[in-house]
């Protein structure tokens, strides 16, 4: 089975520790999140296991063959146009014809209109943006999408809207997520298990399991669970959270 092995892994950044003996996996149909303060060190790890970063000390094995990014910040091409954008991860490989049309068909499973098609960024809202950024990572089909804080600047609505696209993904597709939060409701929505990095150096200190299935998971069952890891004692440490 496909799967991404993070083993006593360590980072520095010169003499600064950043990342501290960090050991999980990933296996497909699975969604890991990793729920941290800012500044612990949770985006240098997941550029560490997507390959964006080299590897110096510890081991990242990765079976799946294929990946994706989402990140918080678009990053959309300015002189290309949402279809442009959309389909530069395939092009290349379905040629310009057949690529237009699978960009389009995913702009419209993500709510775009024909009407934003030929849009550049700047003409676009942020949320508009941030489809764009969705429809390209997962346009190209990944076996492991990657996902940087992708909903934190969104409104309630489309914040649900594109977790309940990444969860079906997940479920349907089996496709494996590894995912960076500072939400704690969004990560107990989402996640298999949570992992709790501490920072100075990120180190993960303690793993949860989620074993509610996601296509499960009401508004109910995330309120209590968030309800009871706010009185964890390793969260209320963590985030620096004063207990009542």
């Amino acid at each position: 089975m496909a799967r991404l092995e993070v083993s006593e892994l360590n980072f520095y950044f010169g003499f600064t520790q950043i990342l501290n003996e960090i050991s999980f996996e990933l296996n497909k149909n699975e969604i890991v999140s990793i729920v941290g303060p800012s500044g612990g060190g949770k985006t240098t790890l997941l550029k560490l296991c997507g390959g964006l970063l080299d590897v110096t000390e510890g081991t990242i094995a990765n079976s799946f063959k294929s990946s994706a990014f989402a990140f918080q910040d678009a990053r959309l091409l300015p002189w290309k146009t949402t279809i442009e954008n959309i389909m530069l991860p395939i092009v290349s490989k379905y040629g310009y014809k057949e690529a237009y049309s699978m960009a389009c068909d995913m702009a419209l499973k993500f709510g775009l209109e024909e009407k934003d098609f030929e849009k550049y960024p700047k003409d676009l809202s942020g949320g508009m943006r941030q489809r764009v950024n969705f429809a390209r990572a997962l346009v190209t089909k990944p076996e492991l999408l990657f996902l940087d804080e992708p909903f934190s600047a969104l409104d309630i609505g489309l914040k649900r809207e594109l977790q309940d696209f990444v969860l079906q993904n997940s479920i349907s597709e089996g496709m494996a997520v590894l995912f960076i939060t500072h939400d704690i409701m969004e990560a107990i929505r989402l996640s298999d298990r949570i992992l709790l990095l501490k920072s100075d150096p990120g180190e993960v200190i303690k793993t949860y399991e989620i074993a509610q299935p996601k296509s499960l998971r009401d508004d109910e069952f995330v309120f209590e669970q968030t309800r009871k890891f706010l009185n964890d004692k390793d969260i209320l440490e963590i985030f620096e959270i004063k207990a009542r």
